[in-house]
């Protein structure tokens, strides 16, 4: 039943917020951002708690006005999110700026196939949607949601952009493997794995865990590693490329640990410029009272 009203509170935001004019519909984003901020419920206080870990010597003042302009582009991507279906083509392309693109189209161009590991930030999809608009073939990973309805919902969102996306599964890595050798570009959203699976990495000077999908297919297919960080602009989003270099020696595992732990220090620099507009309502780091899940 919880699952239930979450799916069809999803639907009719997505109905209402593309029926309201653009400027109404960001209004009443940014005033349900201002209220949950208010509210100060588990997501919003875990949300301030990761940001005071990225922001160590932050006055409580500056933090308070953080969370409000971070919770401010939570929404925003939830407003972009319901309405993005209604945008064209050329919107999209026009409000992306990029730096280092050449990383990712050098390798299209090249037919390596290019890995794209990013964080929680911005608009991914957006992001996404640009580069499926240049007719470059984007394969993401989706986790399965409850209820049905609700992924199933989000998965044909995704596909309309022109993404292919695969159910997170035992076979997923094998699949994003061989579509890496067939030119692709792989997109992963990374900065977060709490299960027993997750490696190990010192983030913002504490523990935390994230996956290692992205370092394992850079090293099963030579296709080169990049990570993208997205922030907010006025009109649109700005995307951030840097190149991971890949350790030629030592044992794969250490070598899958020790890109993991450069990709979280390249996610770190991009967090710590634009701190609103990492989406991170959920717990990143295992000390303190954290549980191993089972």
């Amino acid at each position: 039943m919880k699952d239930n009203l979450s799916a069809y509170a999803y639907f009719a935001g997505w109905r209402i917020v593309r029926w309201l004019p653009e400027r109404g519909a960001y209004r009443l984003a940014y005033a349900v951002a201002d209220f949950l901020t208010k509210r100060n419920g588990k997501n919003v206080a875990r949300l301030r708690s990761n940001l005071r870990r990225t922001q160590p010597d932050m006055t409580q003042l500056d933090l308070d006005l953080l969370v409000f302009n971070a919770m401010r582009s939570y929404m925003r991507y939830w407003c972009d999110t319901f309405r993005f279906p209604d945008w064209s083509t050329e919107r999209v392309r026009e409000t992306v700026t990029v730096r280092n693109e050449h990383l990712l189209l050098d390798a299209i161009a090249a037919k390596t196939g290019v890995i794209v590991s990013l964080p929680h930030a911005g608009n991914w999809d957006h992001a996404g949607a640009y580069f499926c608009a240049k007719g470059i073939h984007l394969v993401t990973v989706a986790e399965h949601l409850k209820p049905e309805k609700l992924f199933l919902k989000f998965l044909s969102y995704r596909q309309a952009m022109g993404m292919e996306v695969l159910p997170l599964d035992g076979r997923v890595l094998g699949t994003l493997a061989q579509r890496l050798r067939q030119g692709a570009l792989v997109a992963l959203v990374a900065d977060r794995d709490l299960s027993r699976s997750g490696i190990d990495v010192n983030f913002f000077g504490g523990p935390s865990r994230m996956p290692a999908g992205p370092a394992f297919l850079a090293l099963k297919t030579g296709a080169p590693l990049i990570t993208a960080f997205v922030s907010y602009t006025d009109s649109g989003i700005n995307i951030d490329f840097n190149e991971v270099a890949i350790p030629t020696s030592g044992s794969d595992e250490d070598r899958v640990l020790e890109i993991v732990q450069r990709m979280a220090k390249q996610f770190e620099a991009g967090i710590a410029q634009h701190p609103q507009d990492w989406h991170m309502l959920q717990r990143i780091w295992t000390d303190g009272d954290f549980v191993e899940r089972s």
